[in-house]
């Protein structure tokens, strides 16, 4: 494949990526658009409607004015003066990023592969600038910067992932410059910062599977609550195929809210409320039916979701407890052991801090104006509980490890 082809094939994809992120909303929309509305209004809104859904999974702040009927509708003090969307719909914003790493693997398989990426982000920036600028309206106006750079940038790490993925086997001289810093540490600093990422990583992780069954296992109870919210709002089945859409691509927020659920903190459905496991306080929310799967009231036993970073802390320590016995042996002291697991709660702690950032933010006017988690709290939260669950799981690892014999794989001198 000479430049020329590949620069057309990075590009490609790159257009192929943005299709079809403005696709998916677009697609629904103009369906409902000749359906609902019989080719009467002007298609123009309906485009300018998916370009902002897919900026606003990727982060773009969204300035919206509501006409006086909307607004005199909602009934939020201060629903008719414009506002600003600061949330992320994180579903579209994974879907960009997967789509890139899907690029990366392709265009790294070229022969000119620097052109490519070039080429391929180049493009993906033109393209995010041009959709950005045709969806300026006095209604609703993204922000022409970061509707330019924040889609970009999610697709460049995913991008970057995917030749990665592909050209591992290569050497890389920043890479390796890393490596070669990292071997002058001392064995013991290496273990200790290796556990602690891997354990935080994984307590972390754990965290949000157990957070992705809660939510799973949320929306199944209350099933029948979700469906009466549907038929209340009348949308027919267009438009009800279009909201299914559009709650999907804010079902990683949800399992992130979840998870701050679970981490003891919870999250905000507007100005002073709060769901959390020890107790749920709403006021008057938007009819969104997947909202119908909030709990009500306080739970009896709601402290027990609380034990769900505890044990993840814990099985992750137990997890990693025998790599730190072969990397330190005879150093893996009480201190080695508390250090690692103050590190590992610092990464979960991170990990989740940042997630519950990325999950949160404004969704409409007033009150609606702070929806999802505290980042710092969770992340406080989680920090605390991984670092003493896992310090905990480490030091039982080690004790039984000791108790057994030596380490699998070690030799012993027989006189």
């Amino acid at each position: 494949m000479n430049r020329r082809l590949t620069a057309l094939f990075a590009a490609f994809e790159a257009l192929l990526v943005v299709a079809i992120g403005v696709g998916i909303p677009l697609a629904p929309l103009t369906v409902l658009w000749g359906a609902q509305f019989g080719f009467g209004v002007d298609w123009g809104a309906f485009w300018r409607a998916s370009v902002d859904i897919w900026l606003i999974g990727h982060g773009v702040d969204v300035t919206v004015t509501l006409d006086p009927t909307t607004a005199a509708a909602l009934g939020y003090p201060g629903a008719g003066d414009p506002f600003t969307i600061t949330i992320a719909a994180l579903g579209l914003g994974m879907l960009t990023l997967m789509l890139a790493v899907r690029a990366g693997r392709r265009v790294a398989e070229t022969r000119y592969r620097a052109l490519g990426q070039i080429v391929a982000l180049a493009t993906f920036a033109l393209l995010s600038f041009g959709v950005t600028f045709s969806s300026l309206h006095p209604l609703a106006r993204p922000s022409l910067v970061q509707g330019t750079l924040l889609p970009t940038l999610v697709f460049a790490i995913g991008f970057v992932i995917g030749v990665r993925l592909t050209r591992r086997h290569e050497d890389d001289n920043s890479t390796g410059r890393i490596r070669d810093w990292i071997a002058g540490w001392s064995p013991r600093a290496r273990a200790i910062v290796a556990t602690g990422l891997r354990a935080g990583a994984t307590a972390a992780a754990g965290v949000v599977l157990a957070a992705s069954l809660a939510t799973a296992l949320a929306i199944a109870i209350s099933y029948a609550k979700i469906i009466t919210l549907y038929e209340s709002l009348h949308t027919e089945v267009v438009g009800g195929f279009t909201l299914t859409l559009g709650q999907l691509a804010f079902i990683p927020n949800v399992v992130i809210w979840t998870a701050s659920w679970l981490v003891g903190p919870g999250f905000a459905i507007g100005t002073g409320s709060n769901v959390s496991a020890l107790g749920t306080q709403l006021g008057p929310i938007p009819a969104i039916p997947l909202l119908g799967a909030l709990p009500t009231g306080s739970y009896a036993f709601g402290f027990v979701g609380l034990l769900v970073p505890v044990i993840a802390g814990f099985l992750a320590g137990a997890l990693v407890g025998p790599g730190v016995r072969r990397r330190l042996g005879a150093e893996a002291s009480g201190s080695a052991v508390l250090l690692t697991g103050l590190a590992s709660g610092v990464v979960g702690g991170v990990i989740l801090g940042m997630l519950a950032w990325a999950s949160s933010g404004a969704v409409g006017p007033g009150r609606l104006a702070h929806v999802g988690p505290d980042p710092w709290a969770v992340g406080g939260f989680a920090a605390l509980e991984f670092a003493l669950a896992t310090t905990i799981g480490l030091a039982a690892s080690l004790r039984r490890a000791r108790t057994a014999g030596p380490t699998p794989g070690t030799t012993t001198t027989r006189r």
